[in-house]
C-alpha cells in the first residue's frame, strides 16, 4: 500500500523536525521532503510531487497565504495550514481556507512537549483527511454560483411560515460551505442556527467575517439570544449550541457539557435541540465534514417529519458527515452546495407542510 507523500514547509528547523518525526512515525504516510520557504517549496513540489503539503503561514521571502494563492491557481493540491491559533492569526487562517486549504492546525508548542502525543494524533488525522479531500469542490461551487444568478434573485420575495427555523451543521470544509449557503439568504429568511467544528479563537472572527459578507446578520451566539428572522447564530468554539422554545419564540442556550462525537460544538446536540423546540417546523442541513457528527440526529429529524438536506459528494470537500447521513437514509434531498440555500427556503415557505 502506497504511503501518503508529505512535503513539510516551514522556516523553523525545529518545527520541521517535529512535524517530520510525527509524520514518519505513522505507517501510512512519510515525509518526502522539507522546504524552508515558498521558493524552496515550489522547487520541491515539482521535484517530489507530494500528495499533501503542510504549510506555515508566516515565512520569509513570501508569506504562506500568497504562496497558497499561487499554488491553487497553478497546481491545486491538498494543503494543511500550520498556523498560530490566536485571534490575531485567525483572519489569515480563514483566508487560507477560502483559497482552498483543506484544514489547519496549531503549530506544535515546543515548550509543552508532554502534549505532543495528542497533537500527533491531530496532525496525522488531518493529513489523512487532506489526502482524500476533494480539492476541486470549491472551484466547482464558485463556477456554479455564477451560473444561477436568476435563482438567487428568486429568493428575495419569499414569504415564510411562522415558527420556521433552519439548522446547519458542518466540519472540514464547512467554513466556506456555510458561507455559500448564507450568501443566498434574503434578509427576511427564517432564523438560522449553525454548528461548525471550530476552535474558540476562530469562531468570533468567523462570525464577524460572515456578517460583513452576507445580507443577513450573523452573530456568534450567546446564551439567551432571541432568534430573529434575517439572522444566523453560530455556536462559539468549545460550546454546544442549543435552541429552546419559550412561548412562540426561540432562544439560544450555550452548553459546556462533554463533547459529543468528539466535538464541542457538536452538530448532534444542535439538531436534537431543534427537534425538541421546533419539531416539524425545522429544516436540517448537513454539509461537508469528516466523521458522522449530526447524521443520526438528522435521521431523527426526518423520522418526525422534518425536511432534511444533505450536501452531495461532488461539492463536498470531505463527504464524511453527509455521506453517513445518506447511508442511513437521513436525507430528503442530496444537493450540490450552490442549490442548498434555495431548497431550504422553499421548505420554509408558506406552502410547505414540513413533511416529505
Amino acid at each position: 500500500m502506497r504511503k501518503v507523500q508529505v512535503l513539510v514547509v516551514d522556516d523553523s528547523e525545529l518545527i520541521r523536525q517535529i512535524l517530520s518525526q510525527i509524520i514518519n512515525s505513522s505507517d501510512d504516510m512519510e515525509v518526502v521532503g522539507v522546504a524552508v520557504d515558498p521558493y524552496d517549496a515550489r522547487d520541491k513540489i515539482k521535484q517530489l510531487r507530494p500528495d499533501v503539503l503542510t504549510l506555515d503561514i508566516e515565512m520569509p521571502k513570501m508569506d504562506g497565504i500568497s504562496f497558497l494563492r499561487n499554488l491553487m491557481k497553478l497546481r491545486p493540491m491538498p494543503v494543511v495550514m500550520i498556523s498560530t491559533l490566536t485571534e490575531k492569526g485567525a483572519p489569515a487562517t480563514l483566508e487560507a481556507l477560502e483559497l482552498g486549504a483543506v484544514d489547519y492546525l496549531a503549530k506544535p508548542k515546543t515548550d509543552q512537549m508532554q502534549g505532543l502525543q495528542s497533537y500527533s494524533l491531530d496532525i496525522l488525522e488531518k493529513i489523512r483527511i487532506a489526502a482524500s479531500a476533494n480539492i476541486y469542490s470549491m472551484e466547482r461551487t464558485q463556477r456554479a454560483r455564477t451560473e444561477i444568478p436568476v435563482e438567487r434573485e428568486k429568493a428575495s420575495p419569499f414569504s415564510f411560515s411562522p415558527g420556521r427555523i433552519i439548522a446547519i451543521g458542518a466540519s472540514t470544509g464547512g467554513t466556506e460551505a456555510i458561507k455559500e449557503v448564507l450568501l443566498g439568504m434574503p434578509t427576511n429568511c427564517p432564523p438560522i442556527v449553525l454548528a461548525q467544528h471550530i476552535p474558540p479563537v476562530f469562531s468570533t472572527t468567523y462570525a464577524d467575517r460572515m456578517n460583513r459578507l452576507c445580507d443577513i446578520t450573523v452573530y456568534e451566539a450567546e446564551s439567551g439570544m432571541k432568534l430573529e428572522n434575517g439572522c444566523a447564530y453560530l455556536a462559539p468554539g468549545d460550546y454546544h449550541l442549543k435552541v429552546e422554545r419559550k412561548g412562540n419564540a426561540y432562544y439560544t442556550k450555550l452548553d459546556h457539557s462533554d463533547p459529543v462525537n468528539r466535538h464541542r460544538p457538536a452538530v448532534e446536540v444542535l439538531f436534537d435541540s431543534v427537534i425538541k423546540s421546533a419539531a416539524t417546523k425545522a429544516v436540517g442541513v448537513l454539509l461537508t465534514g469528516m466523521g458522522r457528527d449530526g447524521a443520526d440526529a438528522l435521521l431523527r429529524m426526518r423520522e418526525i417529519g422534518c425536511n432534511t438536506i444533505v450536501q452531495d459528494e461532488d461539492s463536498s470537500v470531505v463527504w464524511g458527515m453527509p455521506g453517513a447521513a445518506v447511508k442511513i437514509g437521513a436525507a430528503c434531498d442530496i444537493l450540490p452546495l450552490e442549490k442548498i440555500f434555495l431548497k431550504a427556503l422553499h421548505y420554509c415557505g408558506k406552502n410547505s407542510c414540513g413533511k416529505t
